[in-house]
This record gives C-alpha cells, sequence and structure tokens, in this order.
C-alpha cells in the first residue's frame, strides 16, 4: 500500500449519481418513500434530490439507461448508496416509510457503529440507510482499535424509538 499521506479529514463523498430505467418510477421512491425533496430536474431525462435544501445528494439520470436492466450479478459496480440519518428517531421513521410502502428489507444489522437497513430501489440498486452511535460508543479493541461486528437488528426496538 503507497506511503501517501491520508486524505484531509472532513473530506466526505458530496452526492452519488444512478443511472435508472424510468425517472418518475425513481423519483417516487427517492422522494415519495424516503422523503428526499426534488431540486430540479431536467425533462424525463434526470433530475436532482436533496434532504434539507443541499442542491443535491442524489441525481437520477436515464442518460444512458432508459429503459434498461440491472446488470447481473457477477459484474462489478455500485454495491449500495448509504443514507446516513442524523438520529436514531430518522432512521426508524425511514424503516416505517419502507414497510407502509410494502418495500421488503435484504437485511437490517447492528454494526456497533452503526445500525443499517438494507433494500433494494426499483432499479435493484442497493440502498443501505442507516445511523452512526456517536463516536465515544463505538465498540474498540484493547489497544483502541474498531471492533466492528454484525448482529441481527432489532426492528420492533428501533420503530419505538420513531417520532410520530
Amino acid at each position: 500500500m503507497s506511503q501517501t499521506p491520508p486524505i484531509i479529514a472532513g473530506t466526505r463523498i458530496g452526492h452519488v449519481h444512478l443511472k435508472v430505467a424510468e425517472l418518475d418510477r425513481a423519483l417516487g421512491f427517492y422522494c415519495g418513500v424516503l422523503g428526499f425533496e426534488l431540486q430540479q430536474r431536467m425533462g424525463s431525462g434526470a433530475a436532482f434530490i436533496s434532504a434539507g435544501g443541499y442542491h443535491h445528494h442524489i441525481g437520477l439520470n436515464t442518460w444512458e439507461s432508459k429503459g434498461g436492466h440491472p446488470p447481473p450479478p457477477g459484474t462489478t459496480g455500485l454495491f449500495h448508496t448509504a443514507i446516513l440519518y442524523p438520529t436514531r428517531p430518522a432512521l426508524a421513521d425511514a424503516l416505517h416509510r419502507v414497510l407502509t410502502a410494502g418495500i421488503p428489507l435484504d437485511g437490517a444489522s447492528d454494526h456497533g457503529v452503526s445500525q443499517a437497513l438494507y433494500l433494494r430501489d426499483p432499479d435493484e440498486n442497493g440502498v443501505e440507510l442507516y445511523w452512526d452511535r456517536p463516536e465515544a460508543d463505538w465498540p474498540r479493541t484493547d489497544d483502541g482499535k474498531l471492533a466492528m461486528f454484525t448482529r441481527r437488528l432489532d426492528l420492533e426496538d428501533l420503530l419505538k424509538q420513531r417520532v410520530a
């Protein structure tokens, strides 16, 4: 591995841009179910959506994918887009939205550092909805290294956190 200095702290992934087969169907999921807000639409070819009025967290387009199919298993590409919720009650609300829409979960895990829900959008893109625990609560080894794990997430307990 290279001895290059690490990237500066505070650097983030600003947005993800997904190829979709049908823009309205994708907007129905990301805006209609998850609650993102449409910031700009460019005809039937592209849309930019966000949480809280940012220019965009997710871009959706049909430029190379209109009417297309998901890539077959065994190919490279995006595994999932991870959407970070600021609080556990906000993640509970996301779970409620997904269940109310009848969207099945692929999984739900407690990783020690975070709690995560895994599902697929209408184009079979993987989506992770998650909440990070405060860093002071992250599991660590005796020498201070992260000790993440994967355990079943109690969905009923999570739903109790939802603020109606």
